[in-house]
């Protein structure tokens, strides 16, 4: 059974910036450019009945277009160590009133709540055994990293399938942002 989720992604422009960080941790595996996103929801595992009913509730969600903007790094940590590297997201209301409808949209089809807080972010990298100074150096390195905003007019339900080389992310299918860009949230 696919794992789906729903996700924003990224120009190319944005990946290929972010692939220049992409280095300098020992123990860190690297995500691949072209898998790079930005999470809005996990779905769960389907079976093919569901597939219908979760397409036909992200299409009925009505939201405005906005411009992004990826900004510093930071790490997840699990038993007092860190466990991933991701890169943060400027505060944006847009994004937030986008992720809250598809939520809400899931929940209404009888999903469970996300128990965790919204936390918008890129992994860049899934840490084992990483150095703590080199993880350290990183986070230090890169404080500062800010890209250019990027418009945001679409996001995506995608599928993962796991391979031996990682997980594999395809687009089954894409919703457009509706408002017109007079109306682009800021």
């Amino acid at each position: 059974m696919p794992r789906l989720f729903v996700a924003l992604e990224l120009p190319e422009q944005v990946r290929l910036r972010l692939q220049i960080l992409s280095s300098g941790v020992p123990g860190a595996n690297w995500v691949r450019p072209e898998s790079l996103h930005l999470t809005l929801r996990f779905v769960c595992e389907v079976d093919s009945g569901w597939g219908q009913d979760i397409d036909t509730a992200l299409a009925g969600i009505s939201a405005p277009g906005f411009d992004l903007s990826l900004a510093g790094v930071g790490c997840w940590e699990s038993k007092g160590r860190a466990s991933a590297l991701w890169v943060g997201v400027d505060k944006n209301p847009a994004l937030t009133h986008l992720q809250a409808k598809i939520e809400s949209a899931l929940v209404r089809l009888g999903l469970e709540p996300e128990p965790r807080k919204f936390a918008p972010h890129v992994t860049l990298a899934r840490l084992k055994d990483a150095p703590a100074a080199r993880v350290g150096a990183f986070l230090s390195d890169h404080a500062l990293f800010r890209l250019p905003s990027f418009e945001v007019e679409q996001f995506v339900l995608f599928s993962s399938f796991l391979s031996r080389s990682g997980a594999i992310y395809t687009p089954e299918v894409t919703y457009p942002l509706r408002a017109p860009a007079e109306l682009r949230v800021q």
